[in-house]
């Protein structure tokens, strides 16, 4: 276990100075060149390293995670390759290398201690395709506003007004539910609660991307998106469901931006609503009554017809000063239907605080502070205290509390294009199980970019 989790970190150590010394320099010349980047190519490295405290637990299940001391690890390499194919007109290829052993197999948590965790398929590396994807832009006009140069992003210019398109392979969650605070694992927090509303359902494979459209238009202060993603041919697997009109997963999202107290701010309302081959709780839980000796994956059994879920929540991003900000999100959904694609939630809250070192003289490093919250719906309780399995969790009784977690994270910048992060969790009511826990998490993060 122990040449497991070490040997990538050496092979990081190896490969990153090579990569600086060559790539970086190649970048900075291309980014320089002119204001409009009309080709890029740029790469990514993050390897995370997490260990986990031994904890109480009354009793685990098949899907339990477990309660002695583990460490875990991820590393992946991505390369960002993107060009103007024609006027207004941006594609984007991203490559992407991977390997990892997450805590438990992936299990026994709702909110998971890494939202790098779900692209990792074993302990040798993995090269597949993460992203290719078009977008076009038309614009409308408000004056012009400067794109800055990012790993999925040509610098440029568009119009304040305008419609975007993107279409192809790519992650709802480059669209969706942004935060300035809170959204990317690679260098803020870690724990999926941190990513997104973890009671948001959306449709992708089980690394958590897919096929689809979505298109954006910004007007004045206010955005309105809408979407639609293909899902997996089963819960939480990695084939793709091509049958867009027949399985997906919809979002709608409206935006606005504001200024409060002379600060800038963002409000967001998402609904979304995904349609699937899917299995409801209560008939789960029916037929393992009816079948006491049938595996407890009894969703499994019931997996006979399409049905629908959905859900709505509220994003909130606001500045306090100049290098400080909060955010807040929450989200409802109906409950009634198993995991599509992401977490084992059907209502979710987050709040936290996010401020740059300027205070203390290190204004490139990053301090982030996060509460959340994260409950099931009364079906999917009964299903899991009755002895059921679900995809993530499982632990063959459950005495319900909401999962209650506390993280806080510190980002170093080291040098150009290199941070180190220290980051803690913990977790009360694992796999919403009181029975069960508290546990604590240390990880640490070494993440390049160039």
């Amino acid at each position: 276990m122990k040449n497991r989790i070490l040997k990538p970190l050496g092979l990081l150590a190896c490969t990153w100075p090579l990569l600086w010394g060559g790539l970086a320099s190649a970048a900075d010349e291309s980014a320089g060149a002119a204001d409009t980047e009309q080709a890029m190519a740029r790469f990514q490295s993050t390897y995370i390293w997490q260990k986990k405290s031994n904890f109480s637990a009354a009793y685990s299940g098949p899907n339990s995670l477990i309660p002695r001391s583990e460490r875990s690890y991820t590393l992946t390499f991505d390369g960002y390759f993107g060009f103007r194919p024609w006027q207004n007109a941006e594609l984007y290829f991203v490559p992407e290398i991977t390997q990892g052993l997450p805590l438990s197999n992936l299990t026994g948590l709702g909110g998971f201690t890494s939202g790098e965790a779900t692209r990792v398929s074993g302990t040798n590396p993995t090269l597949y395709r993460q992203k290719l994807f078009l977008r076009q832009t038309w614009n409308q006009g408000g004056g012009q506003q400067r794109v800055d140069a990012d790993v999925d992003q040509l610098a440029g210019f568009v119009d304040r007004d305008r419609v975007v398109l993107t279409a192809g392979n790519f992650s709802t969650l480059d669209i969706f539910d942004d935060n300035l605070y809170a959204k990317d694992p690679r260098s803020q927090f870690l724990n999926w609660s941190g990513m997104s509303h973890l009671a948001y359902d959306y449709a992708a494979d089980a690394r958590g991307f897919g096929w689809g459209a979505a298109l954006e238009w910004y007007t004045g202060d206010w955005v309105l998106r809408a979407g639609r993603m293909t899902g997996p041919t089963t819960p939480n697997g990695l084939p793709t469901d091509l049958r867009i009109f027949k399985h997906y997963g919809d979002q709608v999202e409206v935006e606005h931006a504001h200024s409060l107290a002379g600060q800038p701010g963002k409000v967001r309302v998402l609904a979304w609503r995904s349609r699937a081959l899917l299995s409801s709780y209560a008939e789960a839980l029916a037929y393992g009554q009816a079948n006491p000796n049938a595996s407890k994956e009894w969703i499994s059994a019931v997996r006979n017809g399409d049905k629908t879920k959905y859900g709505l929540g509220l994003n909130v991003e606001q500045a306090v000063n100049d290098r400080s900000g909060v955010f807040l999100r929450a989200m409802k959904g109906d409950g009634k239907t198993e995991t599509y694609a992401f977490a084992e939630a059907d209502a979710s809250f987050s709040t936290g605080y996010s401020t740059r070192g300027t205070a203390w003289s290190r204004d490139q490093d990053t301090l982030g502070l996060m509460y959340a919250r994260n409950m099931l719906s009364a079906d999917r309780r009964k299903y899991l205290a009755a002895g059921g399995i679900s995809f993530f969790i499982g632990d063959g009784a459950l005495r319900y509390r909401p999962e209650t977690l506390f993280e806080v994270y510190y980002n170093m910048k080291v040098s150009k294009g290199l941070w180190v992060s220290l980051d803690y969790q913990r977790i009360a009511n694992p796999a919403y199980n009181a029975d069960r826990g508290p546990v604590n998490v240390g990880s640490v993060r070494l993440h390049a970019e160039f």
